[in-house]
């Protein structure tokens, strides 16, 4: 089937658009990824390519590195629940998004909070409980994304409640979701669903074409990076909103 070219070509683009979405905003890549390639290819197939586009993609939103180690201090609590969240999820639910009424109650979160950060009020965790809230939102955050194979809620409300710059949210999302990523790929081994990794590629053969869609994925997002720089904060607040909202409409229909 990778033998056609225009199927490949199609690919490319789609990984390309999915990594400008990410560059801009921060998050999105999988979703769009999987929208876009599910219109031609089997999904197993689709969350195949999107392996190492995921991971990698995440890892760069980590930068600069010389500042993630104090990020780290302030939201390695969270991290741990991310991890203990997803696997304890994981043990408990059984298939990953095996739920689609999970599904439709994570969409409607994400309309309701893109509408609130878009009309309502910004509110802000004092500092001395953002440990502790860091590591129960981690914990539920991890729980949501086993059942719902989605990493949103309430984690990344939770990270613009810190009052953290740009960048540095774009860092704690980048953080977040390699955590994620992660402990689902863990948790796939542990529990002996590592064969849906390849999507019946081949485990060689599936990292191959994952990592050739590195390369319009990581394209794409250096632009959307570009682009990001030349908006406002006001305007930038309402493309994050509306990202979110639009992957709760996808969600739900």
């Amino acid at each position: 089937m990778w033998s056609e070219g225009w199927m490949a070509a199609l690919a490319i683009g789609v990984f390309g658009v999915a990594g400008l979405v990410k560059g801009v905003v921060g998050l999105g890549l999988p979703t769009v990824s999987m929208a876009l390639l599910a219109l031609f290819m089997p999904p197993a197939q689709a969350a195949a390519l999107l392996l190492l586009p995921s991971l990698v993609t995440n890892v760069v939103q980590m930068r600069p590195m010389n500042t993630l180690p104090a990020l780290l201090k302030r939201l390695g609590g969270m991290q741990l629940g991310i991890a203990a969240g997803t696997l304890g999820g994981m043990a408990v639910w059984g298939s990953l998004g095996s739920l689609p009424q999970a599904h439709l109650a994570l969409g409607l979160a994400l309309v309701v909070y893109g509408l609130w950060g878009l009309c309502g009020p910004q509110w802000l965790v004092p500092l001395r409980h953002q440990a502790w809230l860091g590591l129960v939102v981690g914990f539920v955050s991890g729980g949501i994304t086993a059942l719902t194979g989605v990493f949103v809620v309430p984690a990344v409300a939770f990270l613009q409640s810190l009052g953290l710059a740009r960048a540095a949210l774009m860092q704690a999302m980048g953080l977040c979701f390699t955590v994620s990523t992660l402990a689902l790929g863990l948790g796939m081994w542990w529990f002996g669903k590592e064969g849906a990794v390849s999507g019946g590629l081949g485990l060689g053969l599936g990292l191959v074409v994952s990592g050739l869609m590195l390369i319009p994925a990581l394209a794409g997002m250096h632009w959307g990076e570009v682009l990001r720089e030349k908006l406002s904060t006001a305007r930038f607040k309402k493309l994050l909103m509306g990202s979110l909202m639009a992957l709760g409409v996808y969600m739900l229909f």
